[in-house]
């Protein structure tokens, strides 16, 4: 594939109904999702929603029991010319623990071509982590920045991160979420960054698209701009909010003095006698849609 034609790629990524099955159990179903390219993407939802499951069929690691997946222009597969463009950084974050940064390193220029071994070793310096002491006596903090520094010195156009925070202490996680912020945005445009998370504080930090999975579906996939646009809270009398083609209701609860209803709008237009408008942020959202899916699949089970 030519730079020119990289450069015109709308989506970095594109699904259509995309679905992994272990035997009866579907781990992601009917997924149709979008990334554009150069965004920073979360990629959110509860444990078991099937975040890791769909960062793995998009690097190759897995295929796909139904459905199709395009990134970068390219069906998801394991030769060297597709693994080359694509940076991944597992939860477990897997490193070598007698080794050294710069051990890791020179393995890495060993076995990439396109391997920056200036910039991964810059960027070591600039958070003062030690280049010669073993990974397993650094910090957690410490050893996920090691594995980002490897996975940005690929230099790949897309990176996926499995849930690189998760373990970290909040200020290691700012520490990791402002290094990637500061590494997209030197890539100008040029890296394509999916971060899965359960964290949703993390958001929006850095990120400006989100996908939001539940139960192994797509609940949700959009710019987060867009999002908190067209998502609003109805408060309310008590009892249920009128029927409209003006929203959909996403989240509802009532009590004997009000009732509150989360709804995404049709257009950016509503009005609806007696009820207020209210702004909400991505957190409430994204609990919304968690929320939804919790109970249609509660409502499932009572019903078998």
């Amino acid at each position: 594939m030519t730079q020119a034609v990289q450069t015109k790629l709308k989506y970095a990524i594109e699904t259509s109904g995309l679905g992994k099955r272990y035997r009866s159990f579907w781990a992601l179903k009917d997924c149709a999702v979008t990334v554009p390219q150069g965004s920073v993407t979360a990629l959110v939802g509860p444990n078991g929603a099937g975040k890791t499951t769909l960062l793995k069929l998009l690097v190759g690691l897995n295929r796909p029991s139904a459905g199709a997946a395009v990134v970068l222009g390219q069906t998801p597969n394991q030769t060297t010319e597709y693994l080359s463009e694509i940076g991944y950084l597992a939860q477990e974050i897997p490193l070598y623990s007698q080794f050294s940064a710069a051990d890791h390193f020179a393995m890495g220029a060993h076995l990439d071509p396109r391997w920056d071994n200036d910039l991964a070793v810059k960027r070591l310096n600039e958070l003062k982590i030690p280049l010669d002491r073993p990974v397993g006596k650094l910090s957690g903090g410490q050893r996920a920045q090691v594995g980002l520094a490897m996975a940005l010195a690929k230099k790949p156009r897309l990176l996926l991160l499995d849930e690189p925070v998760a373990a970290l202490d909040p200020l290691a996680r700012v520490d990791f979420l402002t290094s990637l912020a500061q590494a997209a945005a030197d890539a100008d445009g040029e890296l394509t960054v999916v971060m899965s998370s359960h964290l949703l504080a993390d958001l929006e930090r850095v990120c400006d698209h989100v996908i939001i999975l539940a139960s192994g579906e797509t609940q949700l996939c959009d710019d987060i701009e867009q999002v908190l646009k067209t998502h609003k809270l109805l408060v309310g009398p008590p009892g249920a909010l009128p029927a409209s083609n003006e929203y959909i209701v996403i989240k509802e609860s009532r009590s004997s003095t009000a009732a509150h209803a989360l709804v995404r709008l049709s257009s950016l237009r509503i009005s609806v006698p007696g009820w207020h408008v209210r702004d909400v942020d991505i957190e409430e959202i994204v609990l919304a849609y968690m929320g939804q899916s919790r109970d249609a699949a509660t409502s499932e089970g009572a019903a078998q």
